[in-house]
């Protein structure tokens, strides 16, 4: 995208974001959407809420985390190669994964991404949506979260609610104390490396 085109699509992007601090509308929301806000709203979490159209691009998410004033967590979702067992990575958005800094912590080689099948059918999430919030739908526990220490010890985790189209500011004490246990998941903390740029 050319500086011209980048300024007028941010500029877009802004002018039809909206900010909200209080409970959320239901007006053509979808009911995953709604089913976190009163999950959130039942255990006593507060949260920031941003609309925006959907997060499809680097420019776009860095306009949502000036408004919400925290950075939107990097969230993956992954497999080993036999697709038995699945897990859901959060990590800062600006930090390289590379498999095998993970798959030594877990003891599971072989980690590929997950296919987008098993994210909804596990998450009820689709692609660029993924997040710590579709674990309320991950009834049987299929799924092992996985939090990089750096986004565990930070004040604020930034999600979708299960759609890309809003985006949250939480307290990480809140997720970790009280989401967590209320859908029975635990997490496991892991250190991933920062790799230096090479110029």
């Amino acid at each position: 995208m050319d500086s011209f085109r980048s300024f007028h699509f941010l500029l877009r992007y802004r002018n039809n974001i909206k900010y909200y601090k209080a409970k959320r509308g239901s007006e053509m929301r979808q009911e995953k959407e709604l089913a976190v806000y009163s999950l959130l709203e039942k255990l006593g979490i507060e949260y920031t809420r941003v609309d925006h159209e959907a997060a499809n691009t680097m420019e776009a998410c860095q306009e949502i985390d000036k408004q919400l004033g925290v950075f939107m967590c990097k969230n993956l979702f992954l497999c080993n190669r036999q697709k038995t067992e699945f897990y859901l990575l959060l990590m800062p958005g600006d930090k390289p994964f590379k498999t095998k800094d993970l798959s030594a912590q877990i003891g599971s080689a072989r980690l590929s991404f997950a296919d987008a099948e098993f994210m909804e059918k596990y998450l009820n999430i689709l692609p660029g949506a993924v997040s710590v919030m579709g674990l309320m739908n991950d009834v049987d526990n299929k799924v092992k979260l996985l939090i990089d220490r750096e986004v565990a010890e930070s004040e604020y985790i930034g999600c979708h609610p299960c759609v890309n189209t809003s985006s949250l500011k939480i307290m990480t004490k809140d997720i970790m104390e009280k989401f967590l246990s209320e859908v029975n998941h635990e997490a496991t903390i892991v250190d991933l490396p920062c790799y230096e740029s090479v110029l």
